[in-house]
């Protein structure tokens, strides 16, 4: 084994937070969020090198083994990072490690914060207003349209293209949802993880499961315009009524009997 392949979690922390050129450590994936890790569970550590920095832990780009992943970026990459992209959701719940902005005293987890990654994790955690409003209406189209085609399937004996649009749709309704809230998408891990820690507002966390749950096992018509009627409401109260009304009579198709 090489001492690439040993390194360990705590030995590599220690042998970063001893070098100046790095100005932060964060730590995203299930190790990030508490009751989540197994014993099969790595460490993926993104380490934020101060900009233009040389340092001999570059040697480390690319590092992965089954116990510890290694990302290693600049302070500006990694501020544009999943900006828009899939790892946004793991910044958005990362744990900060190590924050030293401009290379002074380490704050090391479980003190005080001195505000430098964790600004930056902070602003991937929250969707600006006009960029929240603009892909929620894109998913809020996707979502009518799933569910569209799986009640008319439904409707016109094909069980199994009604199921399979149901499940679409549900991709489509949890992207919406989170939007409307200003927030990244978790992954389908973390849903559950998510929704008990940081519910979405007027939403029960439980009862969205179960009906998710449901409309991926049977395509159900009757839980999908149920679920429809919820969201048609929570997106109209927030100005997506343009993109509903754009459906006109089919609309009635997606709604309650």
């Amino acid at each position: 084994m090489t001492a690439q392949q040993s390194l360990t979690y705590d030995a590599f922390v220690e042998l970063a937070t001893a070098d100046p050129a790095v100005v932060g450590l964060v730590l995203k994936g299930s190790r990030a969020h508490d009751g989540m890790a197994t014993e099969h569970s790595d460490h993926d550590l993104y380490v934020v090198l101060a900009d233009g920095a040389t340092t001999d832990l570059r040697r480390y780009a690319g590092h992965r083994t089954s116990r510890l992943d290694l990302v290693i970026v600049s302070l500006a990459e990694f501020r544009s990072a999943a900006m828009p992209g899939y790892e946004r959701y793991a910044l958005a719940r990362a744990r900060i490690v190590l924050d030293r902005p401009g290379g002074g005293n380490a704050e090391i987890e479980g003190t005080a914060e001195s505000g430098g990654i964790a600004e930056i994790l902070a602003a991937k955690a929250r969707l600006g207003a006009e960029e929240a409003f603009r892909v929620a209406g894109g998913w809020l189209d996707a979502y009518a349209n799933s569910v569209y085609r799986s009640v008319k399937n439904d409707r016109d004996g094909e069980p199994l293209a009604a199921r399979l649009d149901a499940t679409d749709s549900v991709g489509h309704l949890l992207e919406l949802l989170f939007a409307l809230d200003r927030r990244p998408r978790p992954y389908n891990k973390y849903l559950r993880w998510e929704l008990a820690r940081h519910p979405l507002p007027g939403w029960d966390g439980d009862a969205l499961l179960g009906a998710v749950d449901r409309i991926c096992a049977s395509g159900d018509v009757a839980v999908q315009r149920g679920l429809f009627a919820r969201v048609e409401a929570a997106a109209r109260r927030q100005g997506h009524g343009a993109v509903l009304d754009a459906w006109g009579e089919d609309l009635r198709l997606l709604r309650p009997r």
